[in-house]
């Protein structure tokens, strides 16, 4: 009589069984971190576009000390600012709000936006300060980036005195 060996070459249902849920497990695990590493590379990039809303006041601050005069202020979102280039020539910057970008115009010649195309500037208002010892603008930016989803809008404040004469 020929003897017929059995052998267990094969996985039992229990043993596919388990190997198929710690696959599941670990898988579960790695695709949860994957979405937590995008969703805070997103909310970091956005930090980011927001950061330059402080970059954008702190330009805009930067010119109204440098100047000497206020030139006009139309519709609380138009700044004219009478100012000496580096060469002492006197230069006209103006600082306009035209569908939710800060132009910046020297001169009269359009010399860029102030923000990047995924901001949004949402409301840019100047009011002038006019003392007996100088003038002073209040400068109120509120922006919003483009790609977050929130919807979060962020404010900027500054009150800056022209300096330009002294």
């Amino acid at each position: 009589m020929i003897k017929i060996k059995k052998t267990n070459g094969g996985y039992t249902l229990v043993e596919a069984l388990f190997y198929i849920v710690l696959f599941a497990m670990l898988s579960t695990v790695v695709i949860n971190s994957i979405i937590t590493m995008m969703k805070s590379f997103k909310e970091v990039s956005i930090q980011k576009q927001i950061t330059q809303g402080g970059e954008m006041m702190e330009r805009i601050s930067r010119e109204i000390r440098q100047a000497h005069k206020v030139n006009a202020l139309d519709l609380a979102s138009d700044l004219k600012l009478d100012t000496k280039d580096d060469a002492g020539v006197d230069k006209l910057v103006e600082f306009v709000l035209a569908n939710s970008n800060v132009r910046l115009l020297e001169n009269n010649n359009y010399s860029g936006d102030l923000n990047s195309p995924n901001i949004e500037v949402i409301n840019l208002t100047f009011n002038k300060i006019t003392t007996i010892k100088g003038e002073a603008v209040k400068v109120f930016l509120t922006i919003s980036s483009k790609s977050d989803s929130q919807n979060r809008n962020y404010d900027y404040y500054n009150t800056v005195v022209l300096r330009g004469d002294y």
